[in-house]
């Protein structure tokens, strides 16, 4: 089973959810971290890193040798990645998808593909728990390959929980997408329901089974229950503010080893997920 957790907006406790559920659950747990541009869940979970890969996009380089500059390959890309201008072709390898189009498309074979490094996955353990995270190089900008280099690594048999990015953009889609269920992870705030909302519509739209976690469940106001109440949203669990829980947050110290009640709280919304997944 492949439990993502995401959520609108940063800042709500994904983190929090992520790495608790997967101390809490312990067996047959693979745990991935898949908000390549700032992995935070090795500091909770202390993994002991084992092993370490380059993760590459091919990027197009041009023989102008070759090239008439017919302007081809500058029609075909949709990321405005190449620029043909009178006598030379400029590319853009930060804005390249690595689609492979121009190469395939250019009349005169004047484009080869070479690799561009956009990041590495480092793969280790903590205790029964397999841990892969993703880093992507400072100024890059395609975090979606890395994303799914991350998630190559998983193994169908374990029970695979995915932390994603914040937001509802490519780099979320492509951390949830193809999860059986996704927790979103919000906070009783208008900003907490706005991106809630924008979450909700992304999910949807990807056919993904979801619940809510209200985290800082005791503050803001009760609008998120009436949302999730009106959209028959089930409301998976709720912490409550607890400046216990924060001070271990700011220690890297996990809910469970701090408050030891809540590791039966995420074994039963463990529990809950299978029973809505099935």
């Amino acid at each position: 089973m492949i439990i993502s957790i995401a959520s609108g907006k940063g800042g709500t406790g994904k983190t929090t959810i992520a790495t608790n559920l997967a101390l809490s659950i312990k067996k047959r747990v693979q745990f991935l971290d898949c908000d390549v541009e700032e992995p935070n869940a090795h500091i909770f979970l202390k993994p002991q890193i084992q092993r370490t890969e380059a993760v590459s996009i091919p990027v197009p380089e041009i023989d102008e040798s070759k090239c008439n500059f017919c302007g081809r390959c500058q029609e075909i890309c949709a990321y405005n990645a190449l620029a043909v201008l009178k006598d030379k072709v400029l590319t853009f390898h930060h804005l390249c998808h690595g689609c492979g189009g121009c190469r395939l498309l250019c009349p005169l074979n004047a484009i080869k593909e070479v690799d561009r490094e956009i990041g590495v996955i480092e793969v280790g353990s903590s205790n029964n728990l397999q841990f892969i995270h993703g880093r992507l190089n400072i100024n890059e900008m395609m975090s979606p390959p890395l994303i799914r280099a991350v998630k190559d690594c998983i193994i169908p048999t374990k029970i695979v929980i995915i932390d994603a990015p914040p937001g509802t953009s490519c780099p979320v889609i492509e951390a949830v997408k193809n999860s059986d269920f996704c927790i979103l992870v919000t906070e009783p705030t208008p900003f907490g329901l706005n991106d809630l909302v924008l979450a909700v519509e992304v999910l949807r739209r990807l056919g993904i089974p979801f619940g809510v976690v209200i985290n800082r469940s005791d503050i803001g106001d009760d609008k998120v229950d009436n949302f999730c109440h009106k959209d028959n949203i089930p409301i998976l669990m709720r912490i409550p503010f607890n400046k216990q829980i924060a001070i271990a947050y700011s220690e890297g110290i996990p809910i469970i080893d701090t408050i030891s009640e809540y590791k039966k709280e995420f074994v039963a919304l463990y529990k809950n997920i299978v029973k809505i997944v099935r």
